[in-house]
């Protein structure tokens, strides 16, 4: 009976992963709407309210990091993570073209973690998605592979209910929902701290070289009015509460030998409205972690049809910024580059960059993204005057020919479909 349970979880979330994919707002389509989590038990909408002390950084001195790598990596689900034949894709691009690092989720956006675990204080939420974390990350090393752990912060529909007190609430005492359904972890909750921390160290244990932390900031769609932060929210502004919390995980993992990445809204770089808003200040962050990744996806920029107008950056109007990759990823790094000019921290530029096609836009103001448009943003990349990127793609399916042709002297090479590892 235990058996056929097993394999009744894991085709469920085979299904959820191959529906909806994930990321932090990167395709409107990913994220489903859902309420609650369908592989954990339910738990009381009210809990007391445990005296929570945010762990020390230990004395002893930090274990050595792995030697640095010019990131150029690809996003795996971790359903495909747990499957020996994509895998074996993946290494095969890792061996064969010039990408050199996965980012693997270890906590996903519903707020599982991906493989069963021991450790206690977050052994509630592991799910068998990835059977074998470790043996994956060992491999993948000896490969020459970078290994970096997405894991998903206070967007957390599992543990904010399993645990009501850490939720975001609103005006009324209620966990507070966003547009999605989804609960959220408050960051003003050190008890929201001490989770994810806890999380961190377990991708550090299983062999990570790296931890990414996406979601890394305060809801931006739903009732955001009606969320109370209490008197927490009065004394510290966003921007302050998710600068220090990066620092805070920052530290705790040097300890360990691993590194510490932040995925940013790329809009910030140009936006102080928004940076304001979501909680995301580039400068404070630029401090706070050793790699920042924008998320530079031309089609979630506003076009014309949206707001009437389109999106302004660096004094140029983009109308249909889909169509345009390299301008958009250009002049959005000339943007980053104003903030690394002014002496704000010296945290490494790897920004993500788009492989869909964001076909929910209007005709006319989206196009089909192939290795051509691929390659444009990556050239962009390296013309604003960074090396290192990452290529997002929710269902971890890319455009063939991106990478290895990169360079190649005949720019007139036929390009494939889209493949599948």
């Amino acid at each position: 009976m235990l058996s056929v349970a097993l394999i009744v979880c894991y085709l469920g979330v085979f299904l959820w992963y191959f529906l909806y994919g994930f990321g932090d707002t990167r395709e409107p389509d990913d994220t489903p709407e859902v309420t609650e989590s369908v592989l954990l038990p339910q738990a009381p909408s009210r809990a007391p309210t445990p005296e929570v002390t945010v762990q020390e950084v230990p004395a002893e001195p930090a274990k050595d990091f792995p030697p640095a790598v010019a990131v150029r990596g690809l996003y795996v689900t971790a359903w495909y993570a747990g499957i020996d034949e994509k895998m074996d894709g993946y290494i095969e691009i890792c061996d064969t073209t010039e990408i050199n690092a996965l980012v693997i989720d270890v906590k996903d956006d519903m707020g599982q973690i991906t493989f069963i675990t021991d450790t206690e204080s977050i052994s509630e939420t592991g799910v068998y998605i990835i059977p074998d974390i470790e043996w994956i990350v060992a491999t993948l090393k000896n490969h020459g592979v970078y290994t970096i752990a997405r894991i998903v912060c206070f967007k957390d529909p599992v543990w904010s209910r399993l645990h009501p007190e850490l939720a975001i609430h609103n005006t009324s005492g209620d966990r507070w929902q966003d547009g999605s359904g989804n609960s959220w972890l408050d960051p003003y909750n050190e008890g929201s701290w001490e989770y994810i921390a806890d999380v961190c160290l377990e991708a550090a244990r299983v062999g990570f070289d790296e931890v990414q932390l996406d979601y890394v900031r305060f809801p931006s769609d739903g009732s955001i009015r009606s969320i109370d932060y209490g008197e927490a929210g009065a004394e510290k502004s966003k921007t302050e509460i998710i600068g220090e919390f990066v620092t805070y995980i920052r530290e705790i993992l040097a300890h360990e030998g691993v590194r510490l990445a932040a995925d940013v809204f790329g809009i910030i770089a140009i936006s102080e409205v928004d940076a304001e808003s979501i909680g995301q200040d580039m400068g404070l962050l630029l401090s706070s972690a050793d790699y920042l990744c924008p998320m530079i996806y031309p089609s979630h920029f506003a076009n014309k049809r949206q707001n009437g107008t389109g999106q302004i950056i660096n004094d140029i109007l983009f109308e249909a910024p889909d169509l345009e990759p390299y301008g958009v990823v250009y002049n959005i790094l000339l943007g980053v580059h104003a903030h690394l000019d002014s002496g704000s921290g010296n945290a490494v530029i790897r920004p993500y960059l788009q492989d869909f096609t964001a076909a929910y836009l209007t005709e006319g103001l989206y196009q089909d993204y192939t290795a051509q448009q691929v390659r444009e943003q990556i050239e962009a990349v390296y013309e604003a005057g960074f090396d290192e990127w990452i290529i997002w793609n929710h269902n971890g399916v890319y455009s063939e020919g991106a990478f290895d042709l990169l360079n190649a002297d005949d720019a007139s090479v036929p390009l494939a479909e889209a493949v599948d590892p």
